[in-house]
């Protein structure tokens, strides 16, 4: 609508009332005020226009109410956590292969630095202790799977190695594998546990070998699952 046809405003007559007195008077306080005047009726116009218009305005008011109020009552979504992608190498607990030097039947004395093998049903318990200096210490391994043995049907974790570790491990059993007993086994060492003490009998140049437990049958499918998940580099 032009602005010729609206109802005139009270600001449209104190605006034309200044802007006469700058004419009279002139000076730079005048032009403040003719300026001052002329925003004022800008303002008023405004107000009159939305004023005009407040009937759509307070229906649009009403629809973005219901959007909102539809949207704060709707269930909340699901927070989705996607996998993680990398290898998981840092999380794998690591593994020691130590070279066993002695065997005793008895439990280890605390502070003995060995490693007690516990007693079963037909067996007492032993105090194992191991070389470090001669081993392979925090080894992180290429892979491990719980699987049950073709043999006898009890749980085991087979253990991969890799390529480096693998000629390692090709060696040190070599070495083993010549001493009498108890110095030709080695101990497997995970988070300071002892998880057996297996003989060689010739090189291991594979890099695979068998954890079956201090001794064969401990281990239960859980159990088997559970140190499979903590040394594969991959779960």
């Amino acid at each position: 609508m032009n602005h010729s046809t609206e109802h005139p405003l009270p600001e449209t007559s104190l605006h034309d009332a200044l802007h006469a007195h700058v004419r009279e008077s002139g000076g730079a306080a005048g032009a403040g005020l003719a300026g001052l005047a002329d925003e004022a009726l800008r303002v008023a116009r405004r107000r009159q226009r939305l004023a005009r218009a407040g009937v759509g305005l307070v229906a649009a008011a009403l629809v973005t109410t219901a959007w909102v109020a539809a949207a704060d009552s709707a269930p909340p979504r699901a927070h989705v956590v996607q996998p993680a992608t990398g290898d998981g190498t840092g999380k794998a607990a690591p593994i020691s292969l130590l070279p066993v030097t002695s065997s005793v039947e008895h439990a280890c004395p605390e502070g003995s630095g060995g490693y007690t093998e516990p007693a079963t049903a037909t067996q007492p318990a032993s105090c194992v202790h191991a070389d470090r200096a001669r081993g392979m210490t925090d080894v992180r391994v290429a892979s491990a799977k719980a699987e049950k043995s073709t043999a006898d049907g009890t749980w085991q974790v087979e253990v991969t190695l890799g390529p480096a570790d693998r000629t390692r491990f090709a060696a040190l059993t070599g070495s083993l594998a010549e001493a009498p007993l108890p110095r030709n086994e080695f101990a497997i060492i995970v988070d300071g546990e002892l998880w057996g003490t297996p003989y060689v009998a010739s090189p291991i140049t594979g890099g695979r070998f068998e954890i079956v437990g201090a001794h064969v049958g401990d281990l239960t499918g859980a159990t088997a699952h559970d140190l499979a998940r903590r040394l594969d580099p991959g779960r």
